[in-house]
């Protein structure tokens, strides 16, 4: 998996380590895809407070490429729970 410029700069900017993000796109809660990208997803608590990371993915390029990661606090906005 690479990672694009944008994404590591939003990462840095957003506080959202490599590392974490490497784990989430093993292991997701739940992967979504919309339109052309896939998104990966998973609730972490930080600070005492739960998040969603949200990891954007372009499975059509070899090797796939992370677009971008931010965090939200609106969890019941992008989590399904089916």
């Amino acid at each position: 998996m690479e990672y694009s410029a944008h994404s590591l700069e939003q990462m840095a900017l957003r506080g959202i380590d490599k590392t974490l993000t490497d784990l989430i796109l093993l292991k997701p809660d739940q992967v979504i895809q919309q339109e052309n990208l896939t998104v990966y997803q998973s609730l972490i608590k930080q600070n005492n407070k739960n998040y969603l990371i949200r990891i954007f993915v372009n499975l059509q390029k070899l090797p796939p490429l992370v677009v971008t990661v931010y965090k939200t606090s609106r969890i019941q906005k992008y989590l399904n729970e089916d």
